[in-house]
């Protein structure tokens, strides 16, 4: 079992502030592959909120005396006191990420996201940008850098943005579309550094193209290509902040051959270049 977590208190500790607006608790990424079967039982819940996302496999639901599955895909909303009752195993090859928090704001900001009060499970799809947004919380809370709680709480606005959304989406979707999209997400994490051309991918999956990309976009909310320019934006950060590589040592590193365009759209992304988010990181770092 893969664990990576952060607390801002004690570890499993329920801590609610109502002094404050939002301030996030804990946040966290479990992937169930060895351990049998990963079980909470919280038969009265917890004291603050949660929201967990199901980024891969399923998850167990025991809500209301019904029992249900919640496949990948779908985010779930736990207010204070809602039981929280639910397996994960690993034949399912589960994955989730979550985030705790509290606040005297809490229920303004769902309320001013339009997150409906009379459900609790959200169909938002599968999009990296999910992933990558838990783990800059799990980072962020890790590190407890100058006026971190200020982050994680824009951290998770947009992440409630981002559920706000899903309840314009179909949530009819086929576990072997999702199949279809989730054997192209591996290829594109694996080869993003590589020319990759939307339509020959396709074809050579005997997929037409413009379905492809129709369902591709239907579940994870990106179309293929967006999909692949954010893995390559996000794995450039990932050098800037770890290594001493030029400019343009990066950009041929994620796939692209110019310099300057991988500049540019660095900047379109992230609102930096990339040698000014590398000298803001630094200084954020010797802070």
């Amino acid at each position: 079992m893969y664990i990576n977590c952060a607390y801002l208190g004690k570890k499993h500790e329920d801590i609610v502030r109502t002094s404050t607006s939002l301030l996030i608790t804990a946040v966290g990424n479990y992937r169930i592959h060895s351990k049998k079967v990963f079980e909470t039982f919280r038969e009265k819940g917890r004291k603050d909120y949660q929201i967990l996302y199901i980024a891969k496999g399923k998850l167990h639901l025991y809500s209301n005396g019904k029992y249900s599955i919640i496949q990948k895909g779908n985010m779930i909303l736990f207010r204070p006191g809602d039981p929280q009752i639910y397996n994960l195993f690993a034949s399912d090859q589960a994955e989730t990420y979550w985030v705790h928090f509290t606040g005297n704001n809490v229920e303004r900001l769902l309320e001013y996201y339009n997150i409906s009060s009379d459900k609790s499970v959200f169909f938002t799809g599968i999009s990296n940008n999910y992933k990558w947004l838990f783990r800059q919380m799990i980072q962020e809370l890790q590190l407890m850098r100058k006026n971190f709680n200020d982050t994680l709480a824009l951290q998770l606005r947009l992440l409630m943005l981002y559920l706000s959304r899903s309840e314009d989406d179909n949530p009819l979707v086929s576990a072997e579309l999702f199949d279809e999209v989730e054997t192209a997400m591996h290829y594109f994490n694996k080869y993003f550094y590589m020319p990759i051309v939307i339509e020959e991918y396709a074809k050579q999956h005997k997929m037409a193209p413009c379905w492809f990309i129709q369902n591709f976009k239907k579940i994870a909310h990106v179309t293929p290509l967006q999909y692949i320019v954010s893995l390559r934006i996000t794995n450039a950060m990932n050098l800037l902040d770890n290594t001493d590589y030029s400019v343009e040592k990066i950009a041929n590193s994620v796939g692209y051959d110019n310099a300057l365009y991988f500049s540019r759209l660095f900047r379109k992304h992230t609102g930096f270049s990339p040698r000014d988010y590398k000298k803001r990181n630094k200084q954020q770092t010797n802070t």
